[in-house]
């Protein structure tokens, strides 16, 4: 797959088809839907420069000029021809000068990926347009737990740039929030967590106007609609300004004081408190790069949003109990995140979630509001838990560890004519902008060609669907046919220094049509591409369609491929076989089945929307690793060496390292592990040994270190209770009622899940029918 991976660290993109079936009828045959996983903010190369100057636009369908445009340097005035709607566009003045032997960068052949500093929009840009962070804290969490969390809050303060805004707000039964620009004497406007508070009755309540009247007609928010710098500095002030107020208020934090009975839970309104934090950052910041940064420790019990009574004899909901419908609180709850969504989308903000705690806190209400508006979201056990405390560090980190944190973000596709978009699986929200080039198919966020993305970073990824509407192909094509379709994607977004830029990225792709295309479909087939296209979109019907059977919809697409592009003989299992470009897909379809996307069992709804949100916003490489885990192995015999993923690579003198994404366990061979317990490893004699035990843990490290949010680490023994961790990735091939005979110190896994072997051997069966 070496060519895709180029092909994606020169535009960010990666496609499951790179030679695309050029009719209806061909695309349809495919199963895999005709789509891009694109990286709009994937840092470029250093040999690309940064344009100082706005785009060149097509007048007609205001696609931006690219290296594919036909230009005509004959004609007296300079034209260039659109390669979307072949519009004849006239070059502006300074263009004049250019010629085959000199073009402007954006015409170059390898600059299809390109980058605009829009000079006239920061011109405009807002003088304060800052970052704004604002933190909303819940209380009503043990004495230890806020101890961690003030810890790791204080230790963030220190590293956020001086000129950010920041905020504060505590909630638990009642909702605090804190004005840090009156530093003398601690003040807080105290609201009911049951009550519902609009935007007017915020302003009129925190004394917005009590200097100056209100404006009598028009939007009141921010700066420009007759809001006062004062009384935006009381609740917002740079990080230099209120590092001591802050720094008090933390000090001081205290559990949520009202008492709990001890046959309840506490009075938690955490979604009072979100929106709260939402309508404040709407009046006082608009527009801006503002997000709100929630800790939460429980779940919520009071006023809007809540996603359980307080009464603990009842339970929160579990997967089954969404089946059921039986859940009284998940829909009320869903509609008030959806209706947090669409004002958060609005106003340009973004909302990140801390959920640590034990138990749910209800991540899989808040799912929609988080991935409409680009959130970053991290689950841990407690705020005391590494995953927490380097994640949120790393949010804040700059050098290496960047997460290249933009904001405001546009993002627009323009297509050929044969080709239309059904929708976008990922972190955005549409923005309803109708065109010829929607489908009526909607997958994801669909029916337009433009998505707002509140907030993005150098991971961010979205999957385009698409739709071939060609209906016949011509009987032949002549090499004066084009038979390239042509996509591009635009990206308007605000750069971490406060700049606005538009990066474009420009792709042309072969297409075939017709009898005989087997072999060019799968010339450009990228296996990592499609298995990760097909864990979105399966994701996405489990979540939107009812009765939706996701193991059959796999199979199904999976025998269909296999039926489609193998070699057999028909009725003959044992003359079936895959091209190697398409070899490794099956493998990816197993391991897609038994993973935590799909099975839902043994996992809280929680989890199962935290792991699909993470699916939904990394890269291809990223994401295949959460499909289909990585597996090393670690021997006196050998180096490093990359092992089977199944139960055969367990050995008593081997030590693995399995990266799940979410969980990098480090697991010590039965023997190893009682050498280690004996303390061998620290004896003279027996460096060799004590280089052994230490390679893995680096390795483990070193994948640590570059990740977001950070994976938990876990390391443990055969035969241990945490052992768990790495059986359960792994294919059963020997379980505790197969005829394999288990090599000494080996291992088996107590499954009745089929192996992979009796998996291909019945989609070989399927296949050849």
């Amino acid at each position: 797959m070496a060519e895709f991976i180029d092909l994606e660290s020169q535009d960010s993109v990666r496609m499951p088809w790179n030679v695309l079936p050029g009719t209806k009828v061909d695309a349809a045959k495919c199963a895999i839907p005709i789509s891009a996983i694109y990286t709009p903010l994937k840092p470029l190369p250093t040999s690309t420069p940064l344009l100082p100057y706005s785009p060149l636009r097509c007048r007609n369908c205001r696609s931006v000029i690219n290296p594919f445009s036909i230009v005509d340097f004959s004609s007296a005035n300079k034209i260039w021809i659109c390669s979307f709607c072949l519009q004849r566009n006239h070059f502006p003045p300074h263009y004049q000068s250019i010629s085959e032997q000199n073009l402007p960068a954006e015409l170059f052949p390898q600059y299809t990926t390109i980058e605009y500093e829009t000079t006239a929009a920061n011109e405009n840009a807002q003088a304060g347009s800052s970052n704004v962070f604002l933190f909303v804290v819940d209380t009503c969490i043990i004495e230890e737990e806020i101890g961690f969390l003030k810890s790791a809050l204080l230790q963030v303060l220190g590293m956020m740039p001086e000129n950010c805004l920041i905020g504060m707000i505590t909630f638990g039964t009642y909702v605090h929030i804190h004005e840090l620009g009156f530093g003398q004497i601690p003040k807080v406007h105290v609201f009911k967590g049951t009550k519902e508070v609009t935007k007017d009755q915020l302003l009129e309540q925190m004394g917005f106007f009590a200097k100056r009247p209100r404006p009598t007609s028009g939007v009141i928010a921010g700066a420009r609609d007759g809001l006062s710098q004062e009384s935006i500095a009381r609740f917002l002030l740079p990080a230099s300004d209120c590092e001591f107020v802050l720094n008090s208020i933390l000090e001081e934090l205290q559990k949520d004081p009202w008492p709990v009975a001890s046959d309840q839970r506490a009075a938690r309104c955490s979604g009072t408190a979100l929106s709260l934090a939402a309508h404040l950052l709407g009046v006082c910041v608009p527009g801006s790069g503002a997000r709100i940064m929630a800790f939460l420790g429980g779940p919520s019990t009071e006023g809007s949003g809540s996603i359980v009574s307080k009464i603990l004899s009842e339970p929160i909901r579990s997967h089954k109990d969404l089946d059921k419908d039986s859940a009284p609180h998940y829909h009320k709850a869903v509609k008030f995140y959806e209706g947090l969504s669409k004002q958060l989308v609005h106003q340009g903000h973004v909302l990140d979630v801390f959920a640590c705690a034990l138990d749910q806190v209800g991540v899989a209400e808040l799912k929609v509001a988080v991935e409409k508006t680009g959130g970053l979201v991290v689950l841990a056990e407690s705020f005391g838990h590494s995953v927490f405390k380097e994640s949120l560090r790393c949010v804040f980190q700059s050098g290496d560890r960047d997460l290249g944190l933009s904001s405001n973000g546009i993002f627009e596709i323009n297509c050929s004519k044969d080709i239309k978009i059904q929708g976008i699986i990922g972190p955005c929200a549409s923005l309803d902008k109708k065109g010829p080039s929607c489908s009526e198919t909607v997958i994801g966020q669909g029916n337009t060609t433009a998505w707002k993305l509140c907030g993005l970073d150098k991971t961010t990824s979205m999957c385009i669907i698409f739709d071939v509407t060609k209906k016949e192909s011509p009987d032949f094509i002549t090499p004066a046919a084009n038979n390239q379709f042509y996509f591009q994607f635009l990206t308007y977004y605000q750069h971490g220094s406060g700049q606005m830029r538009l990066r474009a990225t420009t792709l042309s792709r072969r297409w075939v049509a017709g009898p005989g295309i087997k072999e060019d479909l799968i010339s450009g087939f990228d296996q990592e591409a499609a298995a990760v296209v097909m864990a979105r979109h399966v994701s996405i019907k489990m979540e939107t369609e009812a009765e939706f059977d996701p193991i059959r919809w796999l199979d199904k697409s999976l025998i269909h491929i296999c039926s489609e592009f193998g070699e057999y003989q028909k009725e003959n299992p044992a003359s079936f076989s895959l091209s190697p470009r398409i070899s490794i897909f099956p493998q990816f379809m197993f391991h897609l089945r038994r993973s935590q996307f799909v099975q839902v069992f043994n996992n809280s709804p929680d989890e199962t929307a935290y792991f699909r949100m993470i699916l939904n916003r990394e890269n291809v490489s990223n994401s295949v690793v959460m499909i289909q885990p990585s597996l090393i192995s670690y021997s006196f015999h050998s180096g490093p060496e990359p092992a089977l993923l199944d139960v055969v690579s367990i050995a008593a003198d081997r030590i693995l390292l399995l990266d799940s994404y979410f969980t990098i366990v480090v697991f010590h061979g039965s023997t190893i592990a009682q050498w280690r317990k004996s303390g061998y490893h620290e004896l003279p004699e027996h460096q060799a040994f004590a280089h052994l035990l230490k390679a893995p843990r680096d390795d483990a490290d070193a994948t640590i270190r570059e990740r977001f949010p950070v994976p938990r680490l876990v390391i443990c023994d055969q035969h241990g209770s945490q052992a768990r961790f790495l059986l359960a990735k792994l294919n059963p091939s020997a379980t505790y009622n197969s005829d394999n005979q288990v090599v000494p110190g080996g291992d088996i896994i107590f499954t009745d899940d089929v192996s992979f072997e009796v998996f291909l051997d019945h989609l070989q069966r399927l296949a050849v029918q």
